[in-house]
């Protein structure tokens, strides 16, 4: 960051890990460099290890969007993955960001057993790289 005329120290740096709301940085094991917790756009390796999701996940989307998804299912568009989450309301959180929200649970352990690879990363975030629209339904949860 310096090199590139950025004024940045430890200090900062600690700081935006610690209070960034999304949990989207971490630190090495030796407190020597910073990552991304998902890679989004970035190809690059984040050395997630492959585990077991539990019976089921959300994923938060905008009810514009539900059309295209049951037709299609869940994509990863311009990421490496499709983002789920344990917690309705942090699904909620993510699908009132593009519109009017939707929850749609997605049966991550039927999908595992059928053979989709699953990982977790450091901020809760599950990670896959789609869900066919069979693993997915509307929750009833409402707002």
């Amino acid at each position: 960051m310096q090199a590139r005329g950025k004024d940045i120290n430890q200090a900062l740096l600690e700081e935006i890990v610690m209070t960034n709301d999304k949990k989207r940085f971490s630190f090495s094991d030796d407190g020597k460099r910073i990552r991304a917790n998902q890679g989004h756009s970035l190809d690059l390796d984040l050395g997630l290890e492959e585990r077991q999701p539990p019976e089921i996940l959300c994923h938060g989307t905008a009810t514009r969007n539900m059309d295209v998804i049951f037709k299609e299912g869940l994509k990863k568009m311009n990421r490496h993955h499709v983002h789920l989450s344990e917690e309705v309301e942090t699904a909620r959180n993510v699908g009132s960001r593009y519109g009017k929200p939707v929850i749609l649970e997605v049966a991550s352990e039927r999908m595992y057993q059928d053979g989709f690879k699953f990982y977790h990363s450091e901020n809760g975030v599950w990670l896959t790289n789609e869900v066919p629209v069979k693993y997915l339904t509307k929750s009833t949860v409402i707002f």
